[in-house]
């Protein structure tokens, strides 16, 4: 007769393996969230960076534009916003990894905004531009201005609103 004990840890040992193995299927989704035809153009500080297997996520909070402080909410704390690209190996063939991008790092990137208007989009083709350590861009630039930053990927930034055609990832 198998011990209580027994049972209860293979209940939990089932249940660890049927939630993790829920966890990539629940992470990966279309691209339709994503809205192709537009494009936002931002100076932020990384907050974290989210590696994952399906999409690696930069968490990063907007430069005002002067580039000296973060844009902060009604309640004084500091937005957050997310943008969302290929995996994690993938984003490392452009150099794009946890410490490459560690929080403080200051970047630029165009991204396609969510359709819902939450605070969050999609690289699309853009590479990101890495400002060097503690070097924020001048008011109103990005860190493709800054002397000795670095790009990250092949695709160019478009400036807000240039897209040629809309954006459809494949």
């Amino acid at each position: 007769m198998m011990s209580i004990k027994k049972a209860l840890f293979g209940g939990i040992a089932c249940g660890c393996i049927l939630a993790a193995s829920a966890v990539p299927s629940l992470a990966h989704h279309s691209f339709a969230m994503f809205d192709g035809s537009q494009v936002k153009v931002f100076t932020g500080v990384v907050t974290r960076i989210n590696p994952d297997a399906n999409h690696l996520q930069i968490f990063f909070a907007p430069l005002d534009d002067a580039r000296r402080a973060v844009i902060r909410d009604d309640n004084g704390e500091p937005q957050i916003w997310a943008v969302e690209m290929n995996g994690a190996a993938q984003a490392a063939q452009d150099g794009i990894s946890v410490n490459g991008f560690a929080p403080g790092t200051i970047f630029s990137i165009g991204l396609h905004p969510l359709r819902n208007g939450q605070p969050g989009g999609d690289r699309g083709e853009s590479a990101l531009y890495k400002c060097p350590a503690n070097t924020p861009p001048d008011a109103g630039e990005h860190c493709w201005d800054v002397e000795g930053s670095t790009a990250h990927g092949d695709g160019e930034i478009p400036h807000e609103g240039e897209l040629q055609e809309e954006y459809v990832p494949e």
